[in-house]
């Protein structure tokens, strides 16, 4: 069976293009299915969304729409991304919510993948392969992850747009027409508006490009025609967005007329395509960017001049070495499903060479083993398309038949659907806040002006802009070495010096323009640098002078904090000259399985001896010296319990009976910002007041 178009009409294709759309969208709906009833998980009347990075551009939206977020230098620019800018105008063109957009964007926009598949398959004539690779491509486990619905992010445009720029590129080597080519230059200019942070994928894919036709077309004319849209499409024009994107479109359909009525000699050709490579390499930096972004994920640990501050990619999963299993599920949904995809692949280099192309997408998943699980997801739909066409072979060699080749299709590409749809029906991710949390930063909101700042862990940096208005000096993209001042205010067993760091880190941050304050306070790798240490305990003792107060502070300690807590406190656990950890923190959030004669034994296999005080975690003991419950009351105020064991012990351990938590910790950490100010709501009234408080949050105002 060499064709199994069965003579389909263009109206037809595009019938199946949208049957293969509306599946994707379908299935995104499951989360939506299983969520429609918590009201925990509502504000505004839509449910809210589930990552927290994806309110950085929802932020963006509001600053747009509603002109707030005037003082945050954070705010994102809708005319150089394209997520705020679709945002923007579909608040604007429809009757639907900032919150229902953003909603459901991702499931709008990730599902035209289906698109760039089908189309490509139907470059060979084999619609209906592409068909059941679309069915698949669109919703296995790792694309689907990143492009769920409530996955508001940049990520619906990270395997999706890279498709069409490959649908014509591989068209361009088959029909070699010039406007192909045009086409994959026009989508190449446009990538860093959909999805900057894929530049280096784009940079692969056109060296590969270039590899190609010069490997196999290097005698033919247009091939240097195509090579000079191509790279100079990849260059990127010193002006601003969104006049940079405008400017390279005119140039390369000027080019393109150009090129369509004059004939050059090829040799000039060469010569001009290998001056825009030049130029592309080396203002584009290629390789350094490439290599650059392949050793960020695959080193970790301190900074290697200057201070020495913890590295952070090593405490994000998704950045971090994942086993085969993973990876396998990942990409194809099982082991056997990536197997039959790498073998698939393989295939279809061997019958159809322009898939040569898609190496950088295959590539980069591969190094997902190494750099971490974020990789994957554009290896997604060549993956779908490798397994499928395995398929397509087998079957067409087997039997001609049009009805057992439907047939076989449908229940194989079924087998692969089935443990991907599996994984999304469990995946029930909440959304980055309920309802409550909302509600507490909503009256942040009412009390504070849009030039404040909210001081917390990182995660909750691009929310906290959303639903307060108010600033943060670390959030979800920029959490370098100021993780060290937001750490080391969370655990420190000084009052003074969370309070007065708190207020240096801010006025030095907007001082300076919006620097690293790290790297400004402590001069960090300059000949007059500051040993971090006497500074901090200038600040600690009070002979540090504290800049003039211009914008209050507020300290944000929520309870979704506990379990990260331990990683929290890595970052400013630290001598910053030597890159040594201070001293070894133990803080262990857990629930009591059992209580047998006052013996309580934890979930994580600590034993708590209540009689004797004595605890023993692993093959260590050692004694306790508090032991408190907490209770929170109607009026949302922390009633305390005491008990003291051991006047020399080395722990602490505090049962939270509201929500039925025990934690683990050592003395120095029970004194911290976090455990007293939060879990057991003690704090100096002469250096903070407490504005907002609830199960969820508490939020202090620095009164000094």
């Amino acid at each position: 069976m060499k064709n199994n178009n069965y003579n389909i009409t263009q109206l037809q294709l595009w019938g199946l293009i949208l049957i293969a759309y509306a599946f994707s969208f379908a299935v995104r709906i499951i989360w939506v299915y299983q969520f429609q009833d918590n009201p925990n998980f509502y504000w505004n009347n839509q449910l809210m969304i589930n990552t927290n990075d994806g309110y950085t551009w929802a932020a963006g939206a509001q600053n747009i729409l509603y002109g707030i977020h005037e003082h945050n230098p954070g705010i994102r620019n809708m005319w150089g991304n394209a997520t705020i800018f679709f945002t923007v105008l579909l608040v604007k063109i429809t009757p639907f919510s900032l919150e229902t957009v953003i909603l459901y964007m991702p499931t709008v926009i990730s599902s035209l993948v289906v698109v760039p598949i089908i189309l490509i398959a139907r470059l060979y004539g084999q619609v209906t392969w592409g068909f059941f690779a679309a069915l698949l491509g669109s919703i296995a486990w790792s694309y689907y992850n990143r492009t769920m619905t409530g996955y508001y992010d940049t990520d619906m445009f990270s395997a999706m747009a890279p498709m069409f720029i490959l649908y014509f590129l591989m068209k361009s080597t088959i029909d070699f027409n010039l406007k192909s080519a045009l086409y994959a230059a026009i989508a190449i200019a446009i990538y860093p508006f959909l999805y900057d942070a894929g530049a280096s994928i784009v940079y692969a894919m056109g060296i590969i490009y270039a590899a190609y036709l010069i490997f196999y077309h290097r005698k033919e004319t247009n091939t240097y025609y195509s090579l000079i849209l191509v790279f100079f499409a990849l260059l990127h024009l010193p002006i601003s967005a969104p006049f940079n994107y405008i400017a390279t479109i005119i140039i390369l359909i000027v080019l393109y007329m150009y090129f369509q009525k004059t004939t050059i000699a090829q040799k000039k050709l060469i010569i001009a395509a290998a001056i825009l490579l030049m130029l592309f390499m080396y203002f584009g930096n290629v390789f350094g960017l490439i290599v650059g972004k392949v050793m960020s994920y695959i080193t970790t640990g301190t900074s290697v001049e200057g201070l020495h501050f913890y590295g952070v990619h090593q405490t994000i999963r998704e950045a971090g070495k994942i086993p085969f299993q993973t990876f396998a599920n990942r990409i194809s949904g099982s082991e056997l499903g990536v197997i039959l995809s790498l073998v698939g692949y393989i295939v279809l280099v061997l019958k159809h060479r322009t898939f040569i192309l898609a190496l950088p997408l295959v590539g980069i998943g591969a190094f997902a083993l190494a750099g971490g699980l974020r990789f994957t997801v554009y290896a997604v739909p060549i993956a779908a398309m490798s397994a499928t066409y395995l398929f397509h072979v087998v079957i067409t060699m087997i039997s001609n038949k049009k009805s057992s080749y439907i047939v076989s299709m449908t229940l194989l590409t079924a087998f692969m659907l089935l443990p991907n749809i599996e994984h999304i029906i469990a995946y029930k991710v909440p959304t980055v806040l309920n309802k409550s949390e909302v509600q507490d930063l909503e009256k942040l909101k009412s009390i504070s002006s849009s030039k404040d700042y909210t001081l917390t862990w990182w995660d909750y940096g691009y929310p906290i802009w959303f639903y307060s208005n108010t600033n943060t000096i670390i959030d979800g993209g920029k959490h370098q070495n100021d993780n060290f001042i937001i750490s080391k205010i969370m655990q420190t067993s000084s009052p003074e010096l969370a309070a007065r760091l708190s207020r240096v880190a801010v006025e030095t941050y907007v001082d300076s323009n919006y620097s690293v304050i790290a790297d400004t306070l402590f001069k960090n790798g300059k000949k007059d640098q500051v040993n971090p240490n006497i500074l901090l305990a200038e600040l600690e003792n009070g002979t540090y002078p504290l800049p003039k107060k211009t914008r209050d502070i507020y300290l944000y300690l929520p309870y979704r904090m506990l379990n990260i807590f331990p990683t929290v406190s890595v970052f400013g656990n630290l001598d910053l000259m030597t890159g040594k950890a201070l001293r070894k923190i133990v803080f262990y959030p857990t629930v009591a399985i059992s209580n047998q004669k006052g013996i309580l034994r934890f979930q994580n296999g600590i034993i708590f001896n209540s009689k004797t005080g004595r605890l023993k975690l692993g093959q260590m003991e050692g004694d306790v010296k508090y032991f408190i419950a907490t209770q929170n009351t109607n009026d949302n105020k922390i009633q305390l319990q005491s008990q003291l064991y051991h006047v020399d012990g080395k722990y602490a351990v505090v049962y939270m009976k509201s929500y039925n938590r025990f934690i683990v910790m050592d003395i120095e950490t029970f004194k911290s910002t976090y455990v007293q100010m939060f879990i057991l709501g003690k704090y100096d009234k002469e250096l903070y007041e407490l504005v907002v408080t609830s199960p969820y949050t508490r939020i202090y105002r620095l009164k000094i």
